[in-house]
């Protein structure tokens, strides 16, 4: 971390600023598959419709590309992952989770937006970096100006009509890179586009790949553990693990000390 604090803060989007459709997706998609066209191969497999847990969803494909995620899937259920296995399921999942985000069926986390508001206020450069080329979608359908109008706080920064997607300085969210997660290339470009050093960065991810991405790239980290996986997230090697981004001592954060907000009644 920088002698002078933080300069930078990169944010995954789905699990992390959004509840997104997206392992409703993938668990759907993959069900219709199997009851439908794939049912010769369904008893070689290891699926089943109880199988695909959150837990699997989290560990096996979160915070990946789409490809990735599919043939890691596929892989996972002992299905063929050849190119047109692959292919059906990618465009079958992508299909359904277009429709499902047409149809307003996501939501923005409330500490999340409060969370890039205090991080704004505080001019921290903010980076949008997530896998998923839905990302902008959610970005642009989320209103900060309601949202903040909503929360009774200070609109004096937002303008009529901005998104989610107004509140970032640089938005990497579907961008095609070599490597991804967690191979840090994603979030090191990040910090680059914001001009800062990516040492000087905290990331905010939900996903196990996307804290030991940030690990590489030698960022702080903060887990958003939203789906019970605090142990894995701590595991993976995150500074600070939190269930929800109101935890965080912002003022602290800024300063490049990643620590949880003190409860009023812990004077200890």
């Amino acid at each position: 971390m920088s002698e002078h604090g933080l300069r930078g803060a990169i944010f995954d989007v789905d699990g992390v600023l959004v509840d997104s459709p997206h392992e409703h997706a993938w668990r759907e998609s993959l069900r219709d598959l199997m009851l439908g066209e794939w049912a010769p191969i369904r008893d070689r497999s290891s699926w089943s419709e109880d199988a695909f847990t959150p837990v699997v969803y989290q560990e096996v494909m979160s915070g990946r590309p789409r490809m990735e995620g599919a043939g890691a899937a596929l892989r996972y259920f002992g299905i063929p992952d050849d190119d047109e296995h692959l292919h059906t399921y990618a465009d079958r999942k992508q299909d359904l989770l277009i429709r499902l985000i047409d149809d307003g069926r996501f939501r923005a986390y409330p500490d999340a937006l409060r969370f890039v508001l205090a991080m704004r206020a505080a001019g921290v450069p903010l980076a949008a970096a997530s896998s998923s080329k839905n990302a902008f979608r959610f970005l642009r359908a989320v209103r900060m100006d309601v949202f903040a109008r909503d929360e009774g706080l200070d609109t004096a920064s937002i303008d009529e009509g901005a998104t989610l997607s107004d509140m970032f300085d640089a938005d990497l969210s579907g961008r095609d890179f070599a490597r991804g997660k967690p191979d840090p290339e994603i979030f090191v470009t990040a910090a680059a586009e914001l001009g800062v050093q990516a040492e000087a960065c905290v990331v905010v991810e939900d996903a196990v790949s996307g804290i030991e991405a940030a690990e590489a790239g030698h960022m702080l980290s903060i887990g958003v553990a939203r789906a019970d996986d605090e142990v894995g997230l701590a595991e993976a090697g995150a500074d600070l693990v939190v269930t929800s981004l109101d935890q965080v001592d912002i003022a602290r954060l800024v300063r490049g000390e990643p620590v949880l907000r003190r409860p009023e009644t812990d004077l200890a």
